[in-house]
C-alpha cells in the first residue's frame, strides 16, 4: 500500500494549528529590530508635537501677502513657540520650528527676499503652506504599529518618533538542533575512513535565526537508542526541537522511534516536496518537533518552508507563511508529477525584471553547489513543464 503523502500547505496548516503564541515581554527600542509585536503600540504624544514649518522660510498670515513685512522674530528649531504673531509682520523660521500662533503659512526663502530686517513676499501666499500640522501624522493614543507586525527599522523609526521606549514582544522561542550519525565529525577535525564533515546544525540555526529564534546547538547523537535518548531528552525540554537525520526507514534511523517512546505524538510523516520528503513533526506538550532529513539541502528546505513559519507563529506573527517572491524562469522546468519541487536558484536582473536561473547540481547531497544559490524556486507538482519566461514564485534565501 502507497502511503499518502501530504501537500505542502496541508503539512503547513498542520503545523501552524499547533504553534501558539508564546508569552509576551517589553523589550527595549533598541532591541526590537526583528521581534514580532504582541500588544499594539501607541503613540504617546501627537507628531508632530507642534505645528512645524516645512521648509527654511518666513512664517506669515497669508492675508498680508503680497507685501513687505518686519520680520519681528527668528524661529530655530528645537527653540519653544516665539510669541503669536502680529498682523503685518513676519517671523523667519527654521525646517521644524514651531509655528507662531496667527500665522497660517510658510513662504519658502527662495519665493522672498529679505533686506534691512524686512522681508519682501511678491506672490500670493498660499494658506496652510509648508506648515506641518499638529498630529498630522498620529495623534496620541493612536496605534503605530498592530500586533502581529515584524518590526523592522522604519517601524522602529516610527515608534522613536512616537514617544515609544519600548514594545511588548512575544518572546524568543527557544530552539535546540541536533544532529544524529556516527558518521559525522566536526569541521577542522581530522576524517577517518567512513568520515564526513557535519554541516547541518549550524546551517539550519543560521535559517532559524533570521526567523527569530535564539538557538542552542546539542552536540552530535551517534547512531544508537542510548545516546539518541540521552540527547533528545534536554532538548524537548525547549520551545521547538529541530533534529537532522535519523527520519527515514534505514536500521540507524531511529529519531522517530525514540521520541515517541519520550512521549513526543507525530502528527505527520512525509510531505509530498522535493528534496525533503521524510519530514516528521509532531508534539509532546507545548513543544514542537521536527525531524529534518540527513541530507543538507533537504535539511535547508525543511527549516525554510516549515520550522520558519512555526517559529513566527510562536510569536504571534499576524502571516507566519512563507512570502513567495515572482520572477520570470530564465530556462525550462519539467514539473514532477506527484511532488512540489524547491529549487536552488539564483536571481538575475535584465529589462523586464527577475530572472530566475537554476544552479547546477540539484541532488539534495550537493550543499557546496547550494551556496551559490540566494533563491528556492518552487515548481508545483503536475504533468508537463514551465516555460522559459513563464511566471515563477520563489523564496528569497538572502
Amino acid at each position: 500500500m502507497v502511503r499518502e503523502l501530504l501537500t505542502v500547505d496541508e503539512a503547513l496548516a498542520r503545523i501552524l494549528e499547533r504553534a501558539r503564541p508564546l508569552p509576551a515581554e517589553s523589550v527595549l527600542l533598541a532591541d526590537a529590530a526583528g521581534r514580532v509585536v504582541a500588544e499594539p503600540a501607541r503613540a504617546l504624544v501627537d507628531l508632530p508635537p507642534f505645528a512645524s514649518s516645512a521648509m527654511d522660510g518666513f512664517a506669515v498670515r497669508a492675508a498680508d501677502t503680497p507685501g513687505t513685512l518686519p520680520v519681528a522674530v527668528r524661529v530655530a528649531a528645537g527653540h519653544p513657540a516665539a510669541a503669536p504673531l502680529e498682523p503685518g509682520s513676519a517671523a523667519a523660521i527654521a525646517t521644524g520650528g514651531a509655528v507662531p500662533d496667527g500665522a497660517d503659512s510658510v513662504v519658502p526663502v527662495e519665493h522672498a527676499v529679505e533686506r534691512d530686517s524686512h522681508v519682501e513676499i511678491p506672490g500670493r501666499a498660499e494658506l496652510a503652506a509648508h506648515i506641518r500640522p499638529q498630529g498630522g501624522d498620529v495623534r496620541a493614543g493612536e496605534e503605530v504599529v498592530v500586533a502581529g507586525t515584524r518590526i523592522g527599522a522604519a517601524h522602529i523609526g516610527a515608534l522613536a518618533a512616537s514617544g515609544v521606549g519600548e514594545v511588548r514582544c512575544a518572546r524568543r522561542p527557544r530552539v535546540t538542533v541536533l544532529a544524529t550519525g556516527s558518521e559525522l565529525r566536526s569541521p577542522g577535525s581530522a576524517l577517518g575512513p567512513g568520515e564526513i564533515f557535519e554541516s547541518n546544525r549550524a546551517m539550519i540555526a543560521a535559517v532559524l535565526a533570521r526567523a527569530g529564534a535564539d538557538v542552542v546547538l546539542l552536540p552530535v547523537a551517534e547512531d544508537d537508542e542510548s545516546a539518541h535518548r540521552s540527547a533528545l531528552e534536554p532538548g524537548l525540554e525547549a520551545d521547538v526541537l529541530v533534529t537532522s537525520g535519523g527520519v527515514s526507514m534505514g536500521p540507524h534511523d531511529l529519531v522517530r522511534r525514540v521520541a515517541a517512546d519520550l512521549g513526543v505524538e507525530e502528527i505527520f510523516w512525509g510531505v509530498a516536496v522535493k528534496p525533503g520528503k521524510p519530514l516528521s513533526f509532531g508534539v509532546r506538550g507545548a513543544t514542537l518537533v521536527f525531524g529534518l532529513p540527513g541530507n543538507p539541502v533537504s535539511s535547508l528546505v525543511g527549516a525554510v518552508l516549515f520550522v520558519s513559519p512555526a517559529l513566527l507563529a510562536l510569536q504571534g506573527a499576524a502571516d507566519p507563511r512563507p512570502v513567495f517572491d515572482v520572477g520570470r524562469a530564465r530556462s525550462a522546468l519539467r514539473r514532477n508529477a506527484h511532488r512540489d519541487e524547491f529549487v536552488r536558484a539564483r536571481r538575475l536582473l535584465d529589462e523586464r525584471g527577475v530572472v530566475v536561473e537554476p544552479v547546477s547540481g540539484q541532488e539534495s547531497h550537493m550543499i557546496v553547489r547550494a551556496a551559490s544559490a540566494d533563491a528556492l524556486l518552487h515548481v508545483p507538482r503536475g504533468e508537463g513543464r514551465i516555460e522559459p519566461g513563464e511566471p515563477v514564485r520563489y523564496l528569497a534565501l538572502a
